[in-house]
């Protein structure tokens, strides 16, 4: 068996800059979310960086340590936020709009919420139709590209950082599908001196994190660095990418229940899901074309975890619908509801129902924070491109050209950890086994 060959991550930065495209309910929620960490106010629940240890070695060695003791990450202490919004004001006051948080505890973190000033985000109301931007960066396409930047120069210079993150926490673009001026460098660079119209903000900004050396990862479904262009300069300039679209609640669920169908050979006759959140992502998603990006993800992973052309007995004919509806009361508590028609054993009908009342934003908030620490971890290990090693973060993974995104939660939480043994140099994991028990030896009878 060959492997590829690792190169051992560089030491971690003393600071790590992390930027927020959109400062809303996520960003905000990430933000004072660290910063009561380290007041001891809270601890990280839900992120792997910080929790989850990785076994090492076989069982009998009992090697198991934090994954944070295991591979060079930065350490929380020393991260420093910022970022882009369109609606201004400060995270203190973004915290209190998401009304996510408890306001006893944001009392506690006012002050340095405070400080925390959204610089003017790139906006075209034709991607988000549901949003009036107040708080906007004037000018062209190209215009946007070298304001933002400058932005990501002058956070380092103010901050003292050498290294910063870009993770995408904005609002959901509308739907759109790769045109002529996506297909190369060369034409997307035209494109933006041209103010092509079909250059997202979110293709604006993961080109200036490109241009300046800037891991990006995409938590929306909005196409952004997963077109050709800016794949290319992402090899180009030797910087990781990952997305797309956070996997936090219902879609979660579909990639644990869904193998299990599978390994046990069970039939799905259908898959009904709807939802129902009250924030700004929720009012964004009642715009149809905003809506199908969404979808795109949403849909996909079950088509890929079942193998329907494999299994036509068992999913061929399955009827997948999923449904986001706007209910303010709820706010950013969402409720994800799932009815599944299973069947067994010569055909026998079964139904499972499944209600996730859910904080969205608390789900996805340790998402970004691993994402920030694992990109960052990859370029100091010498990673460009696709990073599909964080599959277990995104509802749509990006995959190199012509191959398949793997769904299943659990094989992607085995391919991020075997990728962490294979940077340090620490033998893979099979989980295979037979080095405990006594085989016959080959030619034996």
């Amino acid at each position: 068996m060959t492997t590829t060959p690792h190169k051992r991550p560089a030491p971690a930065p003393e600071r790590l800059g992390i930027l927020l495209q959109g400062m809303g309910a996520v960003a905000s929620t990430v933000v004072a979310g660290v910063l009561a960490i380290r007041q001891g106010l809270g601890e990280p629940v839900g992120s792997l960086t910080q929790m989850s240890h990785i076994r090492l070695g076989k069982r009998t060695e009992n090697r198991n340590p934090k994954i944070n003791e295991f591979v060079p990450l930065a350490n929380i202490e020393g991260i420093v936020f910022g970022g882009w919004d369109i609606f201004g004001g400060d995270l203190y006051e973004a915290c209190t709009h998401a009304e996510v948080l408890e306001p006893t505890l944001l009392a506690k973190l006012e002050g340095a919420l405070r400080e925390i000033k959204p610089m003017p985000g790139a906006f075209d109301p034709n991607y988000v139709k549901r949003l009036n931007g107040t708080h906007i960066k004037p000018g062209t396409r190209r215009d946007w590209a070298n304001a933002l930047r400058q932005d990501i120069r002058d956070f380092k210079a103010k901050n003292n950082l050498d290294r910063v993150v870009l993770v995408n926490c904005s609002s959901t673009e509308v739907y759109i599908e790769p045109g002529p001026v996506h297909q190369s460098l060369e034409a997307f660079e035209r494109g933006l001196d041209e103010n092509d119209s079909t250059i997202s903000p979110a293709m604006v900004y993961a080109y200036s994190a490109l241009m300046e050396g800037v891991p990006y990862a995409n938590g929306t479904p909005s196409l952004a660095a997963d077109i050709p262009a800016l794949l290319a300069l992402a090899d180009q300039k030797s910087v990781p990418v990952a997305g797309k679209d956070f996997k936090t609640g219902q879609t979660m669920l579909k990639t644990v229940l869904s193998p299990m169908f599978k390994a046990r050979m069970l039939g799905v006759r259908g898959w009904f899901s709807t939802n129902i959140l009250g924030n700004r992502d929720g009012e964004v998603l009642e715009d149809p074309e905003s809506f199908k990006s969404k979808e795109k993800t949403k849909l996909g992973v079950l088509d890929t975890i079942l193998q329907p052309e494999t299994y036509p007995s068992l999913y061929g004919n399955l009827y997948h619908a999923v449904r986001i509806n706007y209910y303010p009361p709820r706010g950013d508590s969402k409720e994800g509801w799932d009815n599944i028609d299973i069947f067994g054993w010569l055909g026998y009908p079964m139904q499972i129902k499944v209600d996730f009342l859910c904080r969205d934003s608390i789900l996805a908030a340790p998402i970004v924070l691993d994402l920030a620490l694992f990109l960052d971890l990859a370029q100091r290990a010498g990673r460009k491109g696709i990073q599909e090693w964080l599959s277990f973060y995104w509802k749509g993974p990006m995959t190199a050209s012509g191959l398949y995104p793997e769904h299943d939660l659990f094989i992607q939480l085995t391919k991020l950890k075997n990728n962490l043994r294979h940077m340090m140099g620490e033998e893979l994991i099979t989980h295979l086994g037979t080095e405990y028990y006594e085989y016959p030896s080959e030619g034996s009878h």
